[in-house]
């Protein structure tokens, strides 16, 4: 039996953790400044608003029904979901983390006996030692896991857990899932189930097989299969490898002048190069682009983008840094007002494997030390207590996130005070 826990509006119930008071109140965050709702709490949802809803367009409507707006805080956010996948470790050593909100637990090799009651365990453990409400679905395959989840979600939310340890609870969850919310079918496989007479799962699995293979491909088969309980989906123990490693973002305000702009690509090619290191990877390869705000129709529209070979794979940052700065020399325009910038490191390949060049002057043993003790001083001191001057102080390019919480399980200066 594999389990699906998933947190409940994760985003909303991280701001409850330290916040009691907005228990039972409407709570919406916003995306990177402050610009429109990527999450929201159940008594939001209730009053209407919708996803991706513009927040200075509905300021008056969020004041008006007392509407709590959070800037996102994914510092606290994260630290929060590793609580909580610590704990989920606890229960199952065969896990998937699958977003930074949900897992998978494969319970075939353990011995309990009472699978619901684990279940149970998992929900009040989680949310009374976190603070996080979870929802628990259960079925033979990771498929039929998430629809339990849905399922309890739906309509067992006060009991937050479904187990599919039976037919008739199989049929039922079938019958009640939607082809759009099949896990694995997009809106494109959606529209073409809906359109030759499968509105439910259910529908789905009394389609021929013969059909399904011929248009769904592969990951249809699989999703039929994973419908009639034979697992076809594997448990991922370990993160696939990455192909790229992206870092782009809006600024909190307009840059026109090249220092700002080098600035903010310095940091967001400090950024790639960390993670790269953390995941014993580098790159042969440096996208980097520039652009204008789209929305201000009053400013000239620019958008340009460069490719930058590097002569051997690497995660120096100095060596990224520099590349970077070539590639920025190529596409900057004097007199654009930007709005964003971003670096994506492609082409990676394991650190161990990298090809030298036999003109390659760099010490490169040298470099990888000093790299190590970067990231080491990073660690101990906290985070970017160590930068390089290349990447500035500059405040315009910093995001805007005027109404974020506070770090309060990572910042010593926010961690609360209990006065007894």
């Amino acid at each position: 039996m594999i389990a699906l826990v998933d947190c409940n509006n994760f985003y909303a119930s991280c701001e409850r953790v330290f916040q009691p008071r907005l228990e039972g109140k409407p709570i919406v965050i916003l995306s990177n400044n402050d610009g429109c709702v990527i999450a929201r709490s159940d008594e939001a949802k209730a009053l209407g608003v919708k996803m991706g809803a513009i927040a200075f367009m509905n300021r008056e409507f969020f004041e008006a029904n007392g509407v709590q707006v959070f800037s996102s805080n994914y510092t606290l956010y994260g630290s929060l979901s590793n609580r909580v996948m610590r704990k989920l470790g606890s229960f199952c050593n065969n896990i998937e983390y699958y977003s930074i909100d949900e897992a998978f637990l494969d319970f075939s090799t353990h011995p309990y006996q009472n699978l619901e009651q684990v279940g149970f365990d998992i929900k009040s453990q989680v949310v009374s030692e976190i603070g996080i409400p979870v929802s628990v679905g259960m079925g033979p395959t990771k498929t039929l896991a998430k629809m339990a989840n849905r399922f309890a979600k739906k309509t067992k939310k006060q009991i937050g857990v479904h187990l599919l340890d039976s037919a008739d609870k199989i049929a039922e969850v079938l019958a009640f899932t939607e082809v759009a919310d099949i896990w694995g079918v997009g809106p494109q496989y959606a529209k073409l189930l809906q359109k030759n007479g499968f509105h439910t799962a259910a529908d789905l699995l009394n389609a021929p097989e013969e059909w399904v293979r011929k248009n769904m491909s592969v990951v249809g088969q699989r999703t039929f299969n994973e419908l009639k309980g034979i697992r076809s989906i594997a448990m991922e123990e370990s993160p696939a490898a990455k192909k790229n490693i992206c870092v782009a973002r809006g600024f909190g305000q307009l840059i026109n002048n090249k220092a700002e702009l080098q600035g903010a690509l310095a940091n967001y090619v400090s950024i790639v190069a960390e993670k790269l290191r953390k995941g014993m990877l580098c790159t042969k390869q440096l996208h980097l682009f520039v652009e204008t705000n789209q929305h201000r129709a009053q400013d000239e529209q620019y958008y340009r983008s460069i490719d930058v070979a590097l002569p051997v794979a690497s995660n120096d940052s100095t060596e990224l840094l520099h590349y970077a700065n070539l590639g920025l020399d190529r596409i900057f325009r004097p007199g654009i007002n930007y709005h964003k910038v971003g670096c994506m490191a492609l082409d990676l390949i394991p650190e161990n494997q990298i090809q030298f060049s036999m003109f390659d002057a760099q010490n490169r043993l040298r470099k990888n030390t000093m790299m190590k003790a970067l990231d080491n001083l990073n660690i101990d001191l906290g985070k970017n207590s160590v930068q390089f001057a290349s990447q500035g102080s500059g405040k315009n390019w910093h995001l805007r996130q005027e109404k974020c919480s506070p770090c309060y399980t990572t910042r010593l200066q926010d961690i609360l005070t209990i006065q007894i």
